[in-house]
């Protein structure tokens, strides 16, 4: 293999590719090599180190200037046993740019994951790294400009996040060869904080069951989308995304179930919930005063503009709601707790809080899972009522029949929202109803 020992230039690495060699030895910086590739159109840099030939990075990606800045850096990680690779970006707020126009053109992302994303690189992770070379990343680095400051600010969970979305950020970019090493790659959360990241407690108890649906009954008269939003998270435990993304379609009477379907779920898996005859009478009652608003629409929570509630719009409901004392998150919690205080098995809480679960325990579970939800549901919505629910959804006098419509099967995906609801009720609201079924 031929090797040329020149002052490397730019010049002279054009000079030199229109030749044959296949090495140029930088004269002036000791052990720096170019290896042109076949075609001779570009090539890989290399620090030659105790005998062995260290890749830094690709030609013309990485210019020699570039490389020959970072060379002290990079005989210093070489030394500590880390890696010589830099790449086509030479500062940290560079692959942070990639990454955060990637997360935003990610369709498989939801807008909320997306605006988090965005806020911690553009909040804490640029402007605490954004200046410091890819080289530069190790753990001394880290926790003298990010970690250890950042913990000051914010809470444990917020820095969790903020390392992790870091990590992703660098893993990402290496497996599609945007950098030739990880340089996070053995970098570990715990090395810096052995501090637990806990569940938060819910700021609503049992004990104030009662309270909250007094609360609920009374605002059901003056603003019923607010308190219906709630009530169906305290009733089913369901997140606050997928249940103001709720549809009339979802609804089936005739089959007593709501359907939420994977693009609304945070696990990306269809979710199936039963309906209790308590809940029933409730959504009946609550699409009957929709029609009288003048709104017959497809959406449970619509917004003005006729489409699903947003999620600031969401937030804002339980910022109405919770006057700061409690969130939508904790109607889940607490429906959670209830359901364990009442003795329901936890696979089945599980189940209806919509966890992930491993593969072989969602095929352990597949035989009668339903009805076992749908016991579990009975039994807090039986509590429910004890603490006030029955007043809301007055159970008395309602009688309902089957509509015929029963929810469409899916195949390997979820379906698509069926256009007509599924609801069916025979009351005095029966011809107004029969368009909706």
């Amino acid at each position: 293999m031929s090797t040329a020992a020149v002052k490397i230039t730019e010049a002279e690495i054009k000079r030199q590719a229109a030749g044959t060699v296949q090495d140029v030895r930088d004269l002036e910086n000791k052990g720096l090599y170019l290896r042109f590739n076949k075609a001779r159109t570009g090539g890989s840099w290399y620090l030659v180190w105790k005998g062995e030939w260290k890749q830094i990075g690709t030609f013309p990606e990485l210019t020699h200037k570039q490389v020959v800045a970072a060379l002290p850096s990079i005989r210093l990680r070489l030394a500590a046993g880390e890696g010589a690779s830099l790449s086509k970006w030479d500062a940290v707020g560079e692959l942070l740019d990639w990454f955060a126009d990637r997360m935003s053109r990610d369709r498989n992302l939801s807008s909320k994951r997306k605006n988090t994303g965005a806020s911690i690189i553009k909040c804490h992770l640029k402007p605490r790294l954004g200046e410091l070379p890819l080289i530069g990343i190790d753990k001394a680095a880290l926790d003298t400009l990010l970690m250890w400051p950042l913990q000051e600010a914010v809470s444990i969970d917020y820095v969790r996040s903020a390392f992790q979305l870091l990590a992703l950020a660098f893993r990402q970019a290496a497996k599609l060869e945007m950098i030739t090493s990880n340089p996070m790659a053995a970098i570990r959360f715990n090395d810096f904080s052995k501090a637990k990241v806990g569940i938060k407690p819910s700021r609503l108890r049992g004990v104030q069951l009662e309270g909250l649906l007094a609360q609920l009954a009374e605002v059901m008269d003056k603003a019923p989308m607010d308190s219906m939003l709630a009530l169906m998270m305290l009733c089913h435990g369901t997140r606050i995304g997928e249940t103001r993304m709720a549809r009339w379609s979802h609804i089936s009477l005739a089959e007593r179930e709501w359907f939420i379907p994977a693009e609304n779920t945070k696990t990306g898996v269809e979710h199936h919930l039963p309906l209790t005859e308590q809940v029933c009478t409730l959504l009946t009652r609550y699409r009957e005063g929709q029609f009288a608003r003048g709104y017959e629409g497809q959406c449970l929570f619509p917004a003005r503009n006729g489409k699903a509630l947003g999620e600031a719009q969401g937030c804002a409901v339980f910022r109405r709601l919770g006057q700061g004392e409690w969130t939508s998150h904790d109607l889940r919690k607490v429906a959670r707790t209830g359901w364990a205080d009442l003795g329901i098995d936890h696979l089945i809480g599980e189940l209806l809080i919509n966890h992930a679960m491993g593969h072989n325990v969602k095929v352990y579970i597949q035989s009668d899972v339903m009805s076992r939800k749908r016991d579990a549901l009975e039994q807090w919505h039986a509590h429910l009522d004890q603490k006030g629910f029955a007043a809301i959804h007055g159970l008395t006098g309602f009688r309902f029949e089957d509509s015929g419509n029963s929810l469409r099967a899916t195949e390997h995906k979820a379906c698509k929202a069926i256009e007509e609801t599924t609801i069916g009720e025979v009351s005095k609201h029966a011809e107004k109803a029969s368009a909706w079924l």
